[in-house]
């Protein structure tokens, strides 16, 4: 498995929940240290977990080259790093172009951690960051991480305190 630092994982983490997978900007938690997400960000280029692509908006600028702005997006590989499958899951095979059979089932929905989560906060009482942490394997920096996620994709996540523990849980519409 890939060791990788808090902040590689944060940048992960947000590229992941961004639609266009981009590292840049960088989120805000990791505050004004340009010089250390720029060491972070190339150690992820060098494991292959993020990679340049050209293109990109100037906030999204990891170099520029004359008129280009180059941007750093996360790999299929980083997005397995912070959302593999489920013990149990088998990549999909695809079928060759004499097998297609219209009559087969449609495959099930894949378990990610991130549905785990959804799941986790949906149940009767919600669900604490310890539950999270436990049921995904994640840190609790990604584990809130994931929250803002959740939130930005229009998830109403309510936070209450019960015994002394915070829960989270979705708001049911309704």
């Amino acid at each position: 498995m890939t060791k990788l630092t808090d902040m590689q994982l944060i940048l992960l983490t947000t590229a992941c929940q961004r639609e266009d997978g981009s590292l840049f900007p960088s989120p805000d938690t990791l505050g004004d240290k340009d010089a250390q997400i720029r060491k972070a960000i190339e150690a992820l280029i060098k494991k292959d977990l993020a990679v340049e692509q050209e293109g990109m908006k100037a906030d999204q600028s990891w170099r520029i080259d004359g008129d280009l702005n180059f941007g750093v997006i996360v790999t299929e590989a980083g997005r397995t790093i912070i959302d593999p499958p489920v013990i149990g899951d088998s990549p999909p095979s695809l079928p060759a172009e004499n097998e297609a059979d219209s009559s087969t089932p449609p495959a099930e929905p894949r378990v990610t951690k991130q549905s785990l989560v959804i799941d986790l906060l949906n149940r009767d009482g919600g669900a604490t960051l310890d539950d999270m942490v436990t049921a995904t394997g994640w840190l609790p920096h990604t584990t809130r991480a994931a929250l803002t996620g959740l939130r930005k994709k229009g998830h109403e996540i309510a936070k209450e305190k019960v015994e002394g523990a915070t829960r989270y849980q979705i708001k049911q519409v309704g």
